[in-house]
């Protein structure tokens, strides 16, 4: 059988749109945009071993841009409270490693796939099949919709019905990029203090929301003409 390169790569685009809107996501959430809002919110849980609303806001950044930047883990690991006590223990430092190695290869997936869509884009553009291009975004879009629907349900249904729902989905998604129980800490720990599960469902809320809206932007706003 003769292979159709339009035809593979229009399914190809299809299967990278949903892993750019994605990516697109965790990029946004990696932001200062979504912990300040999330503390500002009334319903945010207080840190019953006394973190203020100011002292998350001072020490959540650090987190994150860790994450980001080319950093090692002295960045956190040199952080220290008033009187002298380092913010981390070894162990949340040793799984901030972990999820730094996951959230950049996460975000070097997001590279490749734009630009890969962009690549397939010219590609199209130059060689005369931007229709299928096009119905492939399209298609894509839709099944990133259905994708953000089943994870923001999952997200809805623990916040509003039973929290289990979430931690069940939460644990299996954990088991996916980090060993064992190497991601689990006392609710004294200054990762659940900063991050406290209501953080994480509304993070994932917060994704399915933001891959939704560009799902149905490319399911509804691409009209192609033949």
């Amino acid at each position: 059988m003769k292979l159709n390169l339009p035809t593979f790569l229009s399914y190809f685009v299809s299967l990278l749109t949903p892993l750019a809107l994605i990516g697109l996501a965790l990029r946004i959430l990696l932001t200062p945009i979504y912990y300040t809002v999330e503390y500002n919110m009334p319903y945010f849980p207080a840190d019953e071993y006394g973190f203020t609303k100011a002292d998350r806001l001072q020490w959540a950044p650090y987190a994150v841009e860790y994450l980001v930047n080319g950093a090692d883990i002295s960045y956190l690991g040199d952080l220290q409270f008033e009187d002298g006590t380092p913010l981390y223990g070894e162990r949340e430092l040793s799984h901030m490693e972990d999820v730094k190695g996951v959230v950049q290869g996460a975000l070097r997936v997001w590279y490749v796939s734009v630009a890969t869509l962009i690549a397939i884009a010219v590609l199209a553009s130059r060689t005369g099949w931007m229709l299928e291009y096009l119905n492939a975004l399209k298609r894509g879009g839709l099944w990133m919709i259905g994708l953000a629907i089943t994870l923001g349900l999952i997200a809805g249904a623990g916040i509003l019905l039973n929290p289990d729902i979430f931690w069940s989905f939460f644990s299996w998604f954990h088991s996916l990029f980090f060993e064992g129980d190497s991601w689990l800490f006392y609710y004294s720990d200054t990762l659940i203090r900063l991050f406290p599960i209501r953080f994480w469902q509304d993070a994932f809320l917060a994704a399915a929301v933001i891959a939704l809206g560009g799902g149905l932007w490319l399911a509804l706003g691409i009209k192609p003409k033949a």
